[in-house]
């Protein structure tokens, strides 16, 4: 069978951030996406060459590419056909910027009433903060949660951009596909406006009520899901690698100590003060003995969460990680079979796919323009304009 989202067409005007993650999802599922790119914007590592990184970059797979000048006439028509065979605009600018393009929501919906319109930006479309710029880094920060991750004595660190930019792009996601389904109940497509801050601020929901309720500010270290209480903390192995630790549950803190033979240890799981520090150095000598891997084979069947904290380069011939189809071979024209990061959630009757790897800037324009019903001679003109690349 098909894939879920299968005739469902996209327009992608997004370039960075959680819009892509947002589209790779959807084209994962079965979308058409068509990516509009702008002339000269482009995202290639070092020493990489474009198309080599077109074949590895699964964030893009599954999409088409088109060239676009908005700063043309003729390119904003374009996209104005677009829109009407289209069910889904998603564009990333910040506020106000697609009104003064004429690539608005009211201006595609007077083209198009059922198009379901998704912007994800920072900080929304009103308030206080809409117009400023960022990224991950700073939606974390306002929203509370690289406190509450990273901080301690005036120490922190940097995190990976997860939380605000791939969870934003998981957000815009749900919310597309929620509007579709909306769409298919009353007939016509609405707006969805999608804040990085809020999303972040909406995941940190469960430490909102015990805030709301009394109970303080979380702050890393501080709380038993920030490594505070020895029975959720990381320890050094033997070999540099790190283990972690989640016997959060009595029964999983017993299994432990009776398997380290230290079951004077049992009545410490929650220990504060004093009696975490000893605990802490007991297991971090304890853990020094055996590798990460080691500590893993020996403890992973006795039912005690532990797990080996796995580098990049460990994670993808990890043996659970490929059972589940996460890492993946997919087909490329010229380069043969190239790896890529699998798709995150299976169906039963209507899995997701990987139909193609991604395109090169523009590498559909002609294609896409023909379909809408362009000539050769129109295309010639435009190109020539300069609305396309």
């Amino acid at each position: 069978m098909a894939p879920p989202l299968a005739g469902i067409k996209l327009l992608d005007l997004s370039r960075m951030g959680p819009g892509p993650y947002c589209t790779m999802l959807l084209g994962d599922l079965g979308a058409e996406v068509i990516k509009i790119e702008q002339p000269g914007f482009g995202i290639v590592p070092v020493d990489v060459d474009e198309k080599t990184w077109a074949a590895y970059y699964a964030i893009d797979r599954n999409k088409k590419s088109i060239i676009l000048d908005f700063k043309t006439t003729e390119a904003r028509g374009i996209f104005h056909e677009m829109v009407k065979t289209a069910d889904v605009v998603l564009e990333g600018f910040r506020p106000g910027v697609t009104q003064r393009l004429g690539l608005d929501y009211k201006t595609v919906r007077a083209i198009n009433q059922k198009i379901v319109y998704c912007s994800v930006t920072g900080y929304g479309q009103d308030g206080p903060y809409r117009d400023l710029p960022g990224h991950d880094l700073n939606y974390i920060s306002i929203a509370g949660a690289l406190s509450a991750m990273a901080i301690r004595n005036g120490h922190s660190i940097v995190p990976l951009n997860l939380l605000a930019d791939y969870a934003g792009g998981i957000q815009a996601a749900y919310a597309i596909v929620t509007a579709l389904f909306a769409r298919d109940r009353m007939g016509v497509g609405q707006y969805v406006d999608v804040a990085m801050l809020d999303g972040v601020v909406s995941l940190l929901s469960w430490e909102a009520s015990v805030f709301f309720a009394g109970g303080g500010t979380p702050t890393w270290g501080d709380t038993p899901l920030t490594g505070a209480v020895p029975c959720g903390c990381v320890f050094e192995a033997k070999d540099g690698g790190f283990v972690s630790l989640g016997c959060f549950e009595f029964k999983f803190w017993e299994n432990l100590c009776r398997e380290l033979e230290r079951e004077d240890l049992i009545p410490y799981q929650y220990a504060s003060g004093k009696d975490k520090d000893w605990v802490i150095s007991q297991l971090t000598e304890i853990f020094m003995t055996k590798t990460k891997e080691e500590w893993f084979q020996l403890l992973k069947s006795k039912d005690i969460p532990i797990t080996p904290a796995l580098e990049l380069d460990e994670v993808f011939s990890d043996p659970h990680v490929v059972h589940r189809r996460m890492v993946v071979e997919v087909d490329h024209p010229k380069l043969g079979k190239v790896r890529q990061a699998g798709i995150g959630v299976k169906f039963s009757e209507t899995p997701g796919e990987i139909r193609n790897t991604a395109p090169i800037p523009g590498q559909q324009t002609e294609e896409i323009l023909m379909d809408l019903g362009y000539s050769r001679e129109e295309i010639d003109r435009i190109r020539n304009a300069g609305a396309i690349g």
